[in-house]
Order: structure tokens, then sequence, then C-alpha cells
């Protein structure tokens, strides 16, 4: 039975016992425990928390999850993969443990004819936590099993929970018998190679404390209702069902590590136990391939790009492991364009999503590879060299500065130098290794916090937010009020107060200006305070929750305690604020074009301008660019309304607001809407309607890094001033051309083809004049001391590709049986260059040009001994050249 049957199947039985079938959520779920989801239950969590009732009281799903804590045993081992599809069925409230076990059971033993999966009861084998005598009665009453084939066991094995605060329960756990051939009779308890886990029944009805392992934690008390959350392993009941040793063989994935194999040459199979601890190292790093060849598909798929950190540096670690297993079998060429499109093929039938989004997946893909492929060929050579070294010195440890500087310098993954170092049994300083990590982290961190503490200590900052707490921001609905002074600080001490001329940082109790985040700058402006007033010139935030406003005292003095008046530049704000609603447009209108994975990588919105940053694998058409923004410019004349409001996380995530990956939200969250053209999670000011950001012009569109594109645009007046100024140089060039200004752009092409055309000619006129000459030259050599000796200045405006050539004509005029030396100095753009050439009599009598250029120049200048080149001093020196080359002549050869 194919693996996406079996999930029709599963599917189909729970909804037609009542259950509300759920999509299966992105892998990169917005939870702040998780960097991907591991269960199929997170999606759910709020509703067995009790902290949102749920739509439905059951629920069916087939969930997308990702684990690696366990990468390094994938392929050792017939249950560890990086990637799996996890089924569930959910109550809320509603059945318990003894409908958990039939709806279950009746899955599992019911007839394939009748829709279920078609086991052998009697092979399967449920147990109990160790306690638990309602599930023991269950089934031994509801499925009939035997005693001697129901297990108790502790809670290391048979007590669920999600390995950090949240809900759990005791659980029971379906597996299924194998037979002999996989090892020792007794159950799970004895053997879970021959006894594998297919289901996993959580009776979730306690919520944990926090606590460490699987045993370590405190219960806090009852659920406000008891639950049922199960897990059915779809790779595991597909290997079982498909009659194979392990999910690597099954349909899905089978595929990927035959191709892996034929690529290879290798022959999987090789060990003839069904252990996969017993295999063959081949066959683990064929297994290795196919998962994360897989993994790696369904991650871009949704929306995952490879980086260096969070979850762009998982993925980017599962790319790259596979790209090294298959170079370890001998596979030397770029293997991804070869497999991922049977991973896609396998997985397409369950997810179609990934055959329509294939061209994007892929540009990721073969790029990452692309780019470990250039890491090794460097990383490597360096890596051998230091293991070779290491291990010369009778050393068995690599040092922490070592692998530090493959990480830092050439971009080789920690990860891949302890795998190596591994082989070649040697162990690394990871300690000497992450230190280093976090000292140039903290640094970063210290460059970063600088833009927004002007270097100073953080400590009087947090000294100021505790005695008076956060300060509020009124901006949003006014841009000026009363506010009073509650610290003067200058580089982060306290001051009583400051003078005219001085330049301060000021905390209010309020304050209607912005403080530089979200990509929005810093709103500028003034402070009356009594007799003195303070320009605003910067506000930061050094520490979350204190606006600081950084100022100069224009005049009079600012005390702390004063109470004055606070406002805002007006037209920056405005102009800022129309930037940041621009962005928001080209955001969601980039998204409508490339699709929802061109997710915002950064921003900037500054008066009049803006830039974001986006993922995106390839450069984006100039086509597509005008698409975008004709399209943002439409919604502009649509003058639809803007409108902010906050509202919890869980219903923003219904209205469908963009939030992005990696970003830290509360339980509040401000949406900002464009009419229903955009929604997204945004902390910034913005304009009143779309109507007023006027015109948006993108500038251009290019790189900033792996997988990220970045445009610029300009909006308001600065983009119709822009555009003014475009319409100009197009009306003088037409007026040049005499040309239709449409037609601007072919003439330009035109002429600068011409011209190029021109140049060509011209080079080779010169250098037929250059050449002209050289039989002249020759015939009129000097003789020093019996040597041929051609010393000239080449023609004003020679190339040195002229003067080489010159140089070379000249050597191949003079008589071949007399030894020969030619000397051609240039002066251009007001240095001096020498060629010499020298023919083999010249070289016979111990003549070298290298030696001879090297000499003249102080040692500058290289080639070889008949052909040699330098430069780089005053162009009036060309002539002392020419006369330095007669004497070293005159000098190496015997009078």
């Amino acid at each position: 039975m194919r693996t996406a049957e079996i999930k029709r199947r599963f599917l189909a039985h729970f909804e037609k016992n009542d259950h509300t079938v759920v999509p299966s959520a992105p892998l990169p779920f917005e939870d702040p425990n998780l960097l991907f989801v591991n269960a199929g239950m997170v999606q759910f969590k709020p509703y067995l928390l009790g902290q949102v009732t749920p739509p439905f009281p059951r629920a069916v799903s087939v969930q997308k999850c990702v684990r690696t804590p366990d990468i390094d045993e994938v392929g050792k081992t017939s249950r560890h993969g990086t990637f799996f599809q996890m089924n569930g069925n959910f109550s809320f409230g509603d059945y318990f443990k003894e409908g958990a076990v039939k709806l279950a059971w009746e899955l599992l033993t019911g007839s394939v004819e009748d829709g279920g999966l078609g086991l052998d009861g009697d092979k399967l084998w449920p147990t109990v936590y160790v306690d638990d005598d309602e599930a023991y009665e269950i089934w031994r009453r509801v499925a009939g099993v035997p005693a001697e084939r129901i297990q108790r066991r502790g809670k290391a094995d048979n007590f669920w929970s999600m390995g950090v605060p949240g809900p759990c329960g005791p659980c029971s756990e379906i597996f299924v018998d194998r037979g002999p051939e996989y090892g020792a009779e007794g159950g799970p308890s004895v053997d879970e190679d021959r006894y594998v886990e297919l289901w996993n029944l959580v009776f979730m009805q306690y919520e944990r404390g926090p606590g460490v392992g699987k045993e370590n934690f405190e219960i806090l008390g009852d659920l406000p209702a008891k639950n049922i959350d199960t897990g059915m392993g779809l790779e595991r009941v597909a290997a079982y069902l498909q009659g194979v040793d392990n999910l690597f063989e099954i349909d899905e994935v089978w595929p990927i590590l035959d191709r892996a194999a034929e690529l290879t040459g290798k022959r999987y199979g090789v060990s003839t136990s069904h252990i996969a601890a017993q295999s063959h190292p081949d066959d683990v790093r064929l297994r290795v391939v196919a998962d994360h060849v897989r993994t790696g598909l369904m991650l871009i798929g949704d929306g995952v790009t490879p980086s260096n950190e969070g979850r762009g540096y998982v993925l980017r670690r599962i790319l790259r492991r596979a790209v090294r297993a298959i170079r370890l079998l001998g596979f030397e060429q770029p293997a991804m364009p070869e497999l991922l499109p049977v991973a896609r093929d396998c997985m397409s039938p369950s997810y179609p999503e990934l055959a329509a989004d294939f061209d994007r997946i892929s540009q990721y893909a073969y790029g990452e590879e692309e780019a470990f492929l250039a890491t090794l060929k460097s990383g490597t050579t360096i890596l051998d060299t230091a293991i070779t070294d290491t291990k010369s010195a009778g050393g068995s440890t690599l040092s922490g500065a070592q692998a530090f500087q493959l990480h830092d310098t050439y971009g080789f993954p920690i990860d891949l130098t302890l795998e190596i170092a591994a082989e070649q049994g040697l162990s690394v300083d990871e300690d000497g290794f992450r230190r280093l990590m976090s000292e140039q982290r903290t640094r970063a961190k210290a460059d970063a916090q600088a833009r927004k503490t002007g270097h100073a200590d953080t400590s009087a900052y947090r000294a100021v937010l505790d005695a008076g707490g956060a300060v509020e921001f009124t901006g949003y609905a006014e841009v000026s009020r009363e506010s009073t002074v509650r610290a003067v600080l200058s580089g982060g001490a306290p001051l009583a107060g400051a003078g005219e001329g001085d330049e301060v940082e000021l905390v209010l109790d309020t304050t209607p200006f912005y403080a530089e985040g979200g990509g929005q700058q810093a709103d500028w402006g003034r402070i009356q305070l009594g007799g003195g007033e303070v320009e605003v010139y910067d506000v930061q935030q050094p520490v979350p929750g204190l606006v600081v406003h950084r100022a100069k005292v224009l005049r009079g003095e600012v005390r702390t305690g004063e109470t004055g008046f606070a406002e805002i530049d007006i037209r920056r704000r405005r102009a800022i604020s129309r930037s940041h609603t621009a962005t928001h447009l080209v955001h969601q209108t980039i998204r409508n074009f490339l699709g929802e994975s061109a997710t915002q990588a950064g921003s900037l919105n500054a008066p009049g301008r803006l830039r974001f940053d986006f993922n995106t694998p390839g450069a984006v058409p100039a086509s597509v660019l005008t698409d975008v923004e004709q399209q943002v410019n439409e919604v502009l004349m649509a003058d639809l309304e803007v409108h902010a409001f906050v509202t919890s996380m869980a219903e923003a995530r219904k209205l469908g607001a963009m939030a992005l990956f990696g970003e830290k939200y509360g339980d509040e969250v401000r949406v900002v809407e464009v009419g229903d053209y955009a929604r997204e999670l945004c902390g910034g000011t913005h304009a009143a309607r779309s109507g007023q950001l006027g015109v948006v012009k993108i500038l251009h569109e290019a790189s900033v890094g792996a997988g990220v594109r970045r445009v610029e645009a300009l909006v308001g007046i600065d983009a119709f001033n822009f555009l003014a100024r475009e319409h100009l140089l197009v009306s003088q060039l037409a007026d040049t051309f005499r040309a239709r200004p449409e037609e601007v752009g072919d003439r330009v092409a035109q002429t600068i083809s011409q011209l190029r055309d021109a140049e060509k000619e011209l080079e080779k006129l010169r250098a037929q004049m250059v050449l002209a000459n050289a039989g002249g030259l020759a015939a009129g050599a000097e003789d020093v001391r019996g040597v041929a000796l051609v010393a000239t200045e080449a023609p004003g405006g020679a190339s040195s590709g002229d003067v080489r050539t010159l140089v070379q004509e000249i050597r191949g005029r003079l008589s071949a049986g007399r030894a020969g030396v030619v000397a051609v100095s240039a002066a251009n753009g007001g240095k001096a260059s020498l060629v010499v050439a020298v023919n083999k009599a010249a070289r016979e009598q111990g003549l070298s040009a290298k030696d001879l250029v090297k000499s003249a120049l102080s040692g500058r200048g290289g080639g070889n001994d008949d052909l040699a080149q330098g430069g780089g001093v005053p162009a009036e020196q060309a002539p002392a050249l020419l006369a330095s080359i007669r004497d070293l002549v005159a000098a190496a050869v015997p009078a």
C-alpha cells in the first residue's frame, strides 16, 4: 500500500468518525520553543492547553514534521529520520481513552476492502504506563488483546510531553511484531528493532512544569479538559505494509536512494542483516542522502531558505550533509539536479504544491550545493593540512582556533569539521570553538548595540527604566505633547542638567517621537523646556521599553524634572510613514508575483525612499519589476484606507496577517492593513490612505547575499522629482539624436556599438603604426660589447599590449646568431613602464630579461628570462630606464 494511500485512508477513517480534517501546518510554525513543527499536536497546543476555545471537538491531520537533535543517527538505525509525517487524531474534551483505543484498533485491523489497513491483530503489542490500570483494561475489553501482549512501562517510555512546559499525560503505544528474523522474542520491552512502534495514543490530562529529560519534571495539575492526542508515524506504517526494513526503503524515499546508488555505482544492501545498525557504511551514507534530500525539498517548499542562522542554518546543514555523503560515495559532480527531481516526484502525490513550485525550490537547493562545493574545495584543503599537522605532532585534538578559522574564514560548518576529524581519529576542541563563536557574537551584538547606546554602558539606562518604568509612545495618535524629563544623560552617565551647546540624551515620561526600529528611521524634532530648547536628531531604545532622545541644547538649560513641549518634525514623519506604507505594498505585490516564499528579509524606511530585502533564489526579471511597480501604483490610485489595530496573535493569524520568521511577537500584536490588499504585523507609523503616497518608483534590484535580493524605490515627491529629471534627460537626448523619446534607447545602443567598432579599428591602426618601424629599429641596433641593443620609447598612446608586441617583433628581426636585447619604455597616465626581451644567443651569454627589468626598477617587475616587464615609476623616468638597461647590458658582458 503506497504511502499516499495510507494517508488517505487515515484521514477518511477519522472524518467518517466526525473528525474535522485540518491541513498540515507549515514546518516553520510560529512557536517560541520550536524552529520547526516536531509533532502533530503543535498547531493544536492552544486548544489542548485551554488557551483558545477549539472550533471543533474532534480533529484529524497528517502533519509535516522535522526533528534534528539525532541527525547524526540518521541512516544508522531504522527509526531516525529528519523529515517525517505524523498522522494524528485529536479530541478536545470529547472522547478519551476508550474512544482513542477503539478508533485506532478499528483502523489498524480493519479490512482493506472496508477502508482499514488490514494488520493482523495477533501481531500488535500495546504498552501502557506502569500504573494505568484503566488503559490496560480497555485494551483487554475493547480490543480483546491478551494480557501477555500488553506491557507496562515507566515514565521514560510511556509518559508523554513535548520536553518543555505544556500538556502531558500517560500514553499507550502500539507496536507490531516483524518476526524472529528481526530480533529477540518478548515484546517491545525486550527488542524495539523486532517490535516497531506504529502509534502513540496520548491521554493528555496534565500540565507539566519545567525540567530536564523525560522524567525530571513536576506535574503542575490537571488540564481544563481531558484531551486525546495521537501520533501514528506514516513512514513506519508504510515500511511495515510495504514489507521493507526501514523508512528509507518506502515508496516516498527509496527512489531517491536508488538514484543515488546508481550515480555512485554502489550496491545498496551489502549487509545481509535486517538490523540497520549493522549496515555497511555505504548503505548508511545512501540513507543519509535520501533522507536529507527529501527533507531539504520539504523545508524549501515551506519557505525556509539556506542561511547561517536559525531555520536557514538547519536547512543548510541538512543539504550539505547530503552533498558530502554522496561525495564520500564517489560522486564528484553536482548531485542535487539528479536527486531533487526524484524527491519531488515521490512527494508530490501528497503535496502537489511541490511540483508547482519546483523552479523556486530547485534554485535554492542547486545554489546551496554550488556554494558548498566551493567551500569544500578550499576548506577541505585547510582542514586536511590541520589534521596532518596535528597527527605529525602526536596530537589527538584539533584546536578550537583551527575549527573557528575554518568556520569564520572559509564558511566550513563545525559539524562537518567534527565529522571529518572523527573519520581521521581526531577530536575537536568544541569548547574552545564555541568560546570563540560566543566572543564573536558578543562583539557583533556590541557593535549593533553601539548604534543604540553610543557605546555607553547600559546599566544607567536600566536604572532609569527600573525607576520610572517603560516610556509611553503616543506617536500613533499625536505629533506633539507635553512631557516631563525623567533623566538627562551623557554617554550613559546621568547628569543633573545640561547647557547650551551640550549634546545629551533625554528620557521623557511620554513621547510622540518614534524610536528607530522595524526598519523605520527615527523621528527628528524639538523639545521646548521652560527657557531652553533642544533639537532631537536621533531616537533609540538602548534597552527595551526605554526611549532615549539624542539631542543638542540650542539655548538655555535642560534639567531633570522639567516639563516641556515635545514636537516631532511632521514633514519628516509623513515622508517616512509614506515610505513604510509603500514597503508593505511592495512586499505584498512581490509575493503576488513571486509566491508566498518571497518574504521580507530586511528593510529601511527613510524620508522619500525605501529599501526592501526579500528571499528569492534568483534575480527578478525586469518585466516582473515593471509589473510590480504598476500594481503598486494602481493600489495608490485606489486610495485605500490604512488601518491599524491591536489583536491577539491567534486572531492575526486567522486574518492572514504576515509575520516575519525569527521575529518575536507577544500575545498582543499590532496589525496594519492597507484596505484588503495588504495585512502585516507592524509597529511602525503609516500614511492614512494609500493615495497619500503619490507615486512609487522602483529604481533597481540586486543581490545582497545568497538567496536574498534587494529593491530600492522612491516615494512621493522624491519619486516625482526623479521622474522629472529622467524626463528632462530623455528630452535632451532625443534632441541630440533628433529622435522621438521612445527611440532614444535604440539610438544610444546603436551609437555605443558604432563607437566600439571604431575603437577596434583604431586599435588595429595604432598597432600597425607601432609595428611599422620595427624593422628600422632592429636595423639600427647599437652595439654594446658585441650585443645588439635596441633601447627606444614607444609611440605616444601605445597600450601595454602594443608595447609587448613591438618588443617581440623587434627581437624577431635581430640576427639569430648574435646576442640581442630589446628594451622599450612607455609613458601612460603619469607612469612609466618597461618591457625587455632577449634572444637565445643573449641568454646563452647569461643575460636575463627578468633580471634586467628588476635591476632597472629596483626589484619591481616580473616575467621570465626571455620576456619581462615592470613599471609604476613616474613617467619622466622613462628615458632613464633605457639608459639603465644600456649600463646593465654593458656590465653583464665581459669586455
